[in-house]
C-alpha cells in the first residue's frame, strides 16, 4: 500500500463507486488519474471539449439511473464546463466531476484560479480535496450527495498531491450505494388525500399532468388509472413526454410545447393534478396555459411558488406512485364525458401546428421532416431532442415512448444535442441512437463527429438546416432588425461528415428516406442527415412569444 500514488487509491475510490463509464478530457492535473481509473476496468471516453464531457455524462446519467462521471484539468478545462452545470443543476442530474487542480507546492502556476466560486455560481457543489488522508472518504461522500441530493458535485484535487506516495487509511471507505438511506417510498396523509378528492368531486375538466418525478416513481400506470377514474385527460411535462404516448386520451405537451388540441383542452380545465413535477414557469406558459384551473401537486417536496409564479393551489406530500393510488382510489368514478370518441378525434387530427406557410423551391418544410421521420425510423432506435427553434417540432413525434427518448432543456442552451447522444449511446452501447437537432446548435460541437467515429458509436444525426440560429432569425425579424448577425448560410454536413469519416447525405427528397433508413441500419456506424429547411417556418413557441410583424 505505502508504494502506491494518491491518484491510484483516488481512481480505486472511483471505481468502488461502481464507475463503468467516465467521459474525460485529459490535462496535467487529471491525466494520471484517468489513466488509472482505464487500468482498473472504466470504459473511459475521450472527448474534444470539455463541455461535451459533462453533457454526455448527464445524458447517461439519466438514461441508466446511475451517478455520471466526468473529468476535466485544472483552470480552463474546469471554465469550459460552465454551461453544462447549471442545465444538470436544473435537470437535477447526479455527477461527479473530478477535476485537477492547479499545484500548491507552485508559487505561481499559468492555470491556476479560484475554481470554487465558478463551481458554486452554477449551482452545484465544489469540494477541495486538500488533505491526502482524508481524499479517499471525499469522494464517497461526493458520490453519497449526488446520488441522495440529485446533483452535480465536483472534486478539486491539486496534481501535486495526486503525484504524493498514499499515506492515507490502508482500507479504502465502503461505497455509497450502501449508505444511501433504505427507505420506502412516502406515502400520503390522509387528511390530504380526502381534501384532493373534494377538489376532484367540485372539478368538470381534469387534466393529470406527469413530470420526471411520476417518471422515476413509475407512477404511470397510475395516472392512466386516476384519469380514467375522474374522467380526466393525460399530459406530460416536456421532459417526461411520451409517457402516455399509447393513450388516446393524452393530450400530450403541457408548457410552450403544446399543440394545438391541447391548448384548446387546457384551456377548458378547471382542475390540473401535477404529478412529480416542479411546475416549472415553461410547463403553465407562465400561467397562460390553463389559467382557470386549480393545480394540486403531488411530491414529495411540494411547492407553492415555483420559478417567479404561484405555481400550486393545494398539495399531497407523497410518492408519485402512492400519492395517486390513494387518491385514485378515494374517488368514485364517473361516467366518461369529456373522455369522449369527439375528444379523441380533437387529438388525433388537429395538426400539431395548423399554421399556414408558403412552400419554398428545393427546401423543407421542418414539420414534413419530422412527419417523415416519425413514419420511417424503427421503433426500438432510441431518440434524442437538442435545442433551438427546431426542438419543437421533433417533440412531436407520437409513437415515440418517455423511455426512448431524450429531452434535457432545463438551461436553455443549444450545443448540447451531440454531447446528449453520445451518452445515451454510451447508455445503450448495443442501440443505434438518432439525435434530432439544428445546424447551428451542431456547428457548436461539431469536432465531437470524430468522438463519434473513434469510439465506434453507432448514431444517425439529423439536421434540419435553416442555415442561422433559428429562434433568433424570427425575433430579429419580429422585432424588426436585421437578421444579419444570425443568418450564416447552409453548411454542407453531407461534405462534413464525410470529412470526419463517418456517412453523410443530403435529403432532397423526403421519399429517399425508406431506402435511406435501410441501408444505414443494414450498415451501421455513423452518419449526418442534411435537411434543408425553409427558414420563413416559424414555431408555435415563437409565434406566440414574438408575432410576426408586429413592429413593421
Amino acid at each position: 500500500m505505502s508504494e502506491r500514488k494518491t491518484y491510484e487509491v483516488l481512481a480505486e475510490a472511483f471505481r468502488r463507486e461502481g464507475t463503468e463509464t467516465c467521459f474525460a478530457l485529459l490535462g496535467d492535473a487529471n491525466m494520471n488519474w484517468a489513466t488509472a481509473l482505464a487500468r482498473l476496468g472504466t470504459r473511459m471516453i475521450y472527448l474534444r471539449h470539455e463541455h461535451c464531457a459533462v453533457a454526455s455524462a448527464m445524458a447517461y446519467a439519466r438514461k441508466t439511473g446511475e451517478v455520471g462521471v466526468a473529468t476535466v484539468t485544472c483552470g480552463p478545462g474546469l471554465t469550459q464546463i460552465l454551461t453544462a452545470l447549471p442545465a444538470a443543476v436544473r435537470a437535477r442530474v447526479p455527477l461527479v466531476i473530478f477535476a485537477g487542480e492547479a499545484p500548491l507546492k507552485a508559487a505561481w502556476y499559468n492555470q491556476e484560479i479560484d475554481q470554487a466560486p465558478f463551481i458554486r455560481a452554477a449551482g452545484a457543489t465544489y469540494h477541495p480535496l486538500h488533505h491526502p488522508p482524508r481524499m479517499a472518504e471525499a469522494i464517497r461522500d461526493a458520490f453519497l450527495e449526488a446520488r441522495t441530493m440529485s446533483r452535480p458535485v465536483v472534486v478539486g484535487v491539486p496534481f501535486d498531491l495526486q503525484g504524493r506516495v498514499w499515506e492515507g487509511p490502508a482500507a479504502l471507505p465502503p461505497p455509497s450505494i450502501g449508505l444511501v438511506p433504505a427507505v420506502g417510498p412516502m406515502p400520503p396523509h390522509p387528511d390530504d388525500v380526502a381534501k384532493a378528492a373534494d377538489l376532484i368531486g367540485s372539478a368538470r375538466r381534469i387534466v393529470v399532468m406527469a413530470g420526471m418525478g411520476a417518471v422515476a416513481a413509475g407512477a404511470g400506470p397510475s395516472c392512466r388509472r386516476l384519469a380514467e377514474r375522474c374522467d380526466g385527460l393525460l399530459a406530460t411535462t416536456l421532459p417526461a413526454r411520451g409517457l402516455f404516448h399509447d393513450d388516446p386520451f393524452s393530450i400530450g405537451i403541457a408548457g410552450g410545447f403544446s399543440s394545438e388540441a391541447a391548448r384548446d383542452l387546457l384551456g377548458e380545465a378547471d382542475l390540473v393534478i401535477g404529478v412529480g413535477t416542479i411546475l416549472a414557469h415553461h410547463n403553465a406558459e407562465g400561467g397562460k396555459l390553463f389559467p382557470r384551473a386549480h393545480v394540486l401537486q403531488i411530491d414529495v417536496e411540494p411547492l407553492a411558488v415555483s420559478q417567479g409564479r404561484i405555481a400550486a393551489h393545494s398539495h399531497i406530500r407523497a410518492d408519485a406512485r402512492l400519492g395517486v393510488d390513494a387518491l385514485a382510489a378515494a374517488i368514485e368514478p364517473r361516467t366518461p364525458q369529456w373522455r369522449s370518441d369527439e375528444t379523441i378525434r380533437l387529438i388525433r387530427e388537429t395538426p400539431i401546428d395548423p399554421q399556414p406557410f408558403p412552400p419554398e423551391p428545393g427546401l423543407h418544410d421542418p414539420r414534413d421532416v419530422v412527419a417523415a421521420l416519425e413514419a420511417n425510423l424503427p421503433d426500438d432506435w432510441e431518440m434524442v431532442n437538442s435545442s433551438g427553434h427546431c426542438s419543437f417540432y421533433f417533440a412531436h413525434m407520437p409513437s415515440r415512448p418517455q423511455e426512448r427518448f431524450l429531452t434535457i432543456r432545463e438551461f436553455g442552451a443549444i450545443g448540447n444535442g451531440i454531447s446528449f447522444a453520445m451518452g445515451v449511446a454510451a447508455a445503450r452501447p448495443g442501440s443505434t441512437v438518432v439525435l434530432f437537432d439544428g445546424d447551428g446548435s451542431l456547428m457548436m460541437h461539431v469536432q465531437e463527429i470524430e468522438t463519434i467515429r473513434r469510439h465506434g458509436m453507432n448514431i444517425l444525426i439529423c439536421i434540419l438546416n435553416d442555415g442561422a440560429y433559428g429562434s433568433e432569425i424570427h425575433k430579429l425579424r419580429s422585432e424588426g432588425l436585421s437578421d444579419e448577425g444570425a443568418v450564416f448560410g447552409r453548411p454542407d454536413f453531407a461534405a462534413i461528415a464525410k470529412g470526419f469519416g463517418i456517412g453523410g447525405a443530403t435529403v432532397g427528397d423526403l421519399a429517399d428516406l425508406p431506402g435511406l433508413v435501410g441501408e444505414f441500419r443494414a450498415k451501421g456506424g455513423a452518419a449526418v442527415w442534411d435537411f434543408r429547411i425553409s427558414d420563413k417556418v416559424m414555431s408555435p413557441v415563437i409565434r406566440k412569444a414574438h408575432p410576426p410583424g408586429r413592429h413593421g
